[in-house]
C-alpha cells in the first residue's frame, strides 16, 4: 500500500486557538511537502529527530516558527513516511500552512481517521487497538481513558488472539482430517473436548461485554416514583449541584432532567423523571409518559418513595420499571425523623400542654384532642385502639378522672398512665400495673411469622441533609458494576459484543455436532465462529465494516 498510496495531510489538533497546533503528513511525498513547508531542513533529515526551523509561504515569507519531526517507514504510526510540523495554534496560521501543503497536488486532504486506517492496512496495529485510538479520544471518564489505554496497548488483542489461535489450529485438524485422513489420522480424537475449552473460554470473554460497554457509554440511572418522595432533592444533592426546581407543589418536575456525574472512575448519567401519579395535568402527563419511556433505556432505575410508603404501594410503583433493575429506597428520611420527635404530648389536669420540635399550638391541640378521645374509647371497649401514628400520648390519672364518662375505668394510683404508641400498635399499660411473664402470647407466633415474610429494609436518604446518600452511591455502583474495578476491564462495543456472541453460539453448536452429528458439521461451526473473531481482530473484516469503523473517527487521526 505504501508505495501506491497517495501522500495525505490533515490538521491533527483541534480547530481552537491554543498553545500548539499539529499538521501531519502521511506518504511517499510526506518529506518532500514538509519541506517546502520548512525550506531550511535537510534534505535527509534524522529520524524522530526535532528540529526548529521557520515555516514559510510560497513566496518564502516567514508565516511561523515551530518543531519539525519526521518519522520514516516502515517505523511510524502509518508505517509509511510521516511528517508533524508543530506551530502555534492559531486557527488561521495552520489554516494558511494547510493551504500550503495542498497547493501543488502533491498531497491531499485526509479523510475521517485514515492516518489510523493506514496504520491497520500496513499492519502496524490490528483493528481492536484502531478502535482503541477512536475510543481514547472520546473517553471522558477515568475509566473509559484507562480502559481505551489498555486496548491501545493490546489488551482485548491479546484476549482475543488467545482464543483465535487454538481455535485456527483446531480448524486445521479438522480439515485435515476430512480432507487427507490417511495423512492426520487421529487428529480429531480429542475435538469436542477442545471445543468445550474454547467454548467456555469465549463465554468468560462475552461476560466482560457488559462492563466493557458500560465503561465506553457510561452508566444511565434514572430516579423515579410518586409526586413529592424527594426525587428532585436527591438529584441535585447526587449531582451536587442544584440542577432541578425544588418545591412541595407536586407535579413540579415536569420534564426528564440529566446531569453526568463520575463515580470511582465510572461515567454515571443521572436523570430526574416526572413523578408518577393517575390524575396529572395535560403537560404533567407527557412528562410522565417521557419517564415511563426512559425506564425501558436505563441500565438500573431508582424507586424514591415517600416515608411510610406501604409495600404494596411500592411494588405497584416498581410495576413501572419493567424489565428495568430497580432499587428501591425511602426518600426524605429527614421528613420522617423530625414527624417522629415532632411531639410528645402531655395532658394533665386535661389542661397543660407541651409541644416540642416546632410542632404548632393547633396541631398539637387537635392531636391532643383525638389522642385522649381515642384512649377512653379503648379503654371503654377494653380493645385497643391507636391514636395517629408517630404521637406519643400519656393521660394522667388526673385527666382520666376529668373526663371519664359512666362505665369507663381509671387507675386509682394518680401515676398511672395509658401510652399509645403508634398507629397499629397495641396500648401498653404503665409500670403500675403488673404483667404476668408467663402468660402466653397470642401474636408471637404470627409476628414471627410476618418478620420471616417482611421484605428487607429500604435504603433511607435524605437528599436535603445528605443522610444516607453516599451509601446510596455505593449500592448504586454495587448494582452496576458488582466486584472489581471499573478501570480493570478491556473496553468491549458493541460491535466486538455482537461478534464474540456469534462465536461463542457457534463453538456450543460446534460442542453438541462433536456429540451428535458428523465431523463436516464441527468443521463448519468452527469455521463459523473463526469468522466471528476475524472481526474483532480484522483478519476477516470486510471492506464496508472497515469503513463503518473508521467513519467514527475525526479526521487528522
Amino acid at each position: 500500500m505504501t508505495s501506491v498510496s497517495p501522500t495525505i495531510v490533515a490538521l491533527a489538533t483541534a480547530p481552537t486557538a491554543g498553545a500548539v497546533g499539529i499538521l501531519r503528513l502521511s506518504g511517499p511525498a510526506a518529506l518532500e511537502v514538509g519541506r517546502r513547508l520548512a525550506p531550511g531542513i535537510p534534505v535527509e533529515p534524522t529520524p524522530r529527530h526535532a528540529y526548529l526551523a521557520a515555516f514559510v509561504d510560497a513566496q518564502g515569507r516567514a508565516l511561523d516558527e515551530g518543531l519539525f519531526l519526521y518519522f520514516r517507514a516502515p517505523a511510524s504510526f502509518t508505517g509509511e513516511d510521516v511528517v508533524e510540523l508543530q506551530a502555534h495554534g492559531s486557527p488561521r496560521l495552520l489554516q494558511l500552512l494547510l493551504a500550503r501543503a495542498l497547493e501543488d497536488g502533491l498531497a491531499r486532504l485526509a479523510t475521517p481517521g485514515e492516518f489510523t486506517r493506514r496504520a491497520f492496512l500496513n499492519g502496524r496495529i490490528d483493528l481492536t487497538r484502531a478502535e482503541a485510538v477512536a475510543d481514547l479520544v472520546a473517553a471522558d471518564s477515568e475509566s473509559a481513558v484507562r480502559a481505551a489505554a489498555a486496548g491501545l496497548s493490546g489488551a482485548l488483542s491479546e484476549r482475543v488472539r488467545a482464543l483465535e489461535e487454538p481455535l485456527r489450529a483446531l480448524h486445521a485438524d479438522l480439515e485435515g482430517v476430512l480432507n487427507f485422513p490417511d495423512e492426520t489420522e487421529g487428529a480429531d480424537e480429542d475435538a469436542g473436548a477442545r471445543v468445550q475449552a474454547l467454548r467456555a473460554q469465549a463465554e468468560a470473554l462475552m461476560a466482560e461485554a457488559g462492563h466493557g460497554r458500560l465503561v465506553r457509554r457510561g452508566a444511565r440511572v434514572a430516579l423515579f416514583g410518586p409526586v413529592n418522595a424527594g426525587k428532585s432533592t436527591l438529584f441535585n444533592r447526587l449531582v451536587g449541584e442544584v440542577r432541578a426546581l425544588v418545591d412541595d407543589e407536586p407535579g413540579t418536575t415536569r420534564d426528564a432532567l440529566e446531569a453526568r456525574v463520575e463515580w470511582r472512575g465510572l461515567g454515571v448519567t443521572l436523570f430526574d423523571t416526572a413523578g408518577l401519579r393517575e390524575t396529572p395535568g395535560r403537560v404533567e402527563a407527557l412528562g410522565i409518559a417521557r419517564t415511563r419511556e426512559l425506564l425501558s433505556g436505563v441500565d438500573l432505575a431508582v424507586l424514591v418513595l415517600p416515608p411510610g410508603t406501604a409495600e404494596a404501594d411500592a411494588e405497584r410503583w416498581l410495576a413501572e420499571a419493567g424489565a428495568t433493575p430497580v432499587l428501591r429506597i425511602d426518600g426524605k428520611c429527614d421528613v420522617e425523623a423530625r414527624s417522629s420527635e415532632m411531639t410528645e404530648v402531655r395532658v394533665d389536669s386535661g389542661r397543660e400542654v407541651k409541644a416540642h420540635s416546632g410542632a404548632s399550638a393547633r396541631s398539637v391541640r387537635g392531636e391532643e384532642e383525638a389522642s385522649r378521645n381515642a384512649a377512653l374509647r379503648a379503654a371503654q371497649r377494653d380493645v385497643p385502639e391507636a391514636p395517629p401514628a408517630r404521637v406519643n400520648v400519656a393521660v394522667s390519672a388526673a385527666a382520666e378522672r376529668a373526663d371519664a364518662r359512666p362505665g369507663v375505668s381509671t387507675s386509682p394510683r394518680s401515676g398511672a398512665s395509658l401510652v399509645l404508641e403508634s398507629a397499629g400498635a397495641e396500648p401498653t399499660e404503665s409500670r403500675s400495673t403488673p404483667r404476668n411473664p408467663a402468660a402466653p402470647s397470642s401474636s408471637s407466633s404470627s409476628s414471627a411469622e410476618a418478620e420471616a415474610s417482611a421484605p428487607p429494609p429500604r435504603l433511607r436518604v435524605s437528599g436535603l441533609t445528605g443522610e444516607g446518600v453516599d451509601t446510596l452511591r455505593e449500592a448504586l455502583l454495587s448494582r452496576l458494576w458488582g466486584g472489581g474495578t471499573p478501570s480493570a476491564v478491556a473496553l468491549v462495543s458493541e460491535r466486538h459484543a455482537d461478534a464474540l456472541r456469534r462465536a461463542s453460539e457457534a463453538l456450543s453448536r460446534a460442542e453438541s455436532a462433536s456429540r451428535l452429528s458428523t465431523l463436516e458439521v464441527v468443521s463448519g461451526e468452527v469455521a463459523l465462529s473463526l469468522e466471528a473473531l476475524g472481526e474483532v481482530s480484522g483478519t476477516s473484516a470486510s471492506e464496508a465494516l472497515i469503513d463503518a469503523i473508521f467513519q467514527r473517527f475525526c479526521i487528522g487521526k
